[in-house]
């Protein structure tokens, strides 16, 4: 059985080397950046860098993966996102995409590119993703991922889907952020081929809990889980 060990990560990832022109062999973990925002507090880059830098020290110390020690922005419409397998997208409830940039990402999901989605909450937020995901896919749905699909063994096995909180909803008591935030919900949207190209984590908050792995104050259950769904997401994409 895999343990997951904190330390003072933020502190650590801040003193590591950086990477050098050449590298082209290494992981990187890119977060995507878009436009459009629905509260001043939510857009595409919430819980940086703290959240990215966490994750990318525990899938260096997990995994035997060579991974960049810093995580790469790159905006949706830009070719360069071509070059990297896995890409981050967070508070998607307020994502606005032109054609432009909804085509570019329907060609790199298509040629097998994955891409990882995070913290929005409740049928608004639903909705509003919604839209804009069918710029990407006007024929394609998001369906339920069975808990038995090789993204939750591939690594860890995840037999069980909890809901991770941020912050402010744990500080609140509670696991969701909005009234109709619940349950969580883990769906995927599928190639031609049955691979998964897209993993869309609705009513949950992995962010956070990457953000605050190493806090003594954020329940360390979240943290570890949270880890191995991101883990295990780039591991499926490596592999498949």
């Amino acid at each position: 059985m895999r343990i997951i060990l904190f330390l003072t990560i933020f502190v650590i990832m801040s003193v590591s080397g950086v990477l050098l022109d050449g590298d082209t062999d290494l992981f990187t973990f890119v977060r995507l950046k878009y436009s459009g925002q629905l509260t001043r507090l939510s857009s595409w880059r919430v819980d940086w860098p703290a959240s990215d830098r966490n994750f990318i020290f525990q899938l260096r110390e997990q995994t035997n993966i060579a991974v960049a020690p810093r995580e790469k922005i790159i905006e949706v419409g830009a070719s360069e996102l071509f070059e990297y397998p896995f890409a981050y997208m967070l508070e998607v409830g307020s994502l606005r995409l032109s054609a432009p940039e909804a085509e570019n990402l329907r060609e790199y999901l298509l040629r097998g590119g994955f891409i990882f989605i995070d913290d929005f909450h409740g049928e608004r937020e639903w909705k509003r993703f919604y839209n804009e995901f069918k710029k990407i896919f006007p024929n394609r749905e998001p369906e339920d991922i069975p808990i038995s699909h090789p993204i939750f063994h591939c690594f860890f096995d995840i037999n069980e889907l909890i809901q991770i909180p941020g912050l402010r909803s744990f500080f609140n008591g509670r696991t969701y952020e909005r009234f109709d935030g619940y349950p969580a919900y883990c769906r995927g949207v599928y190639d031609d081929y049955g691979r998964l190209m897209m993993m869309i984590n609705f009513n949950t908050d992995l962010g956070d809990a990457w953000e605050h792995a190493a806090e003594d104050f954020y329940p360390r259950e979240y943290s570890n889980m949270a880890l191995k769904m991101g883990i295990n997401a780039v591991v499926y994409t490596l592999t498949h």
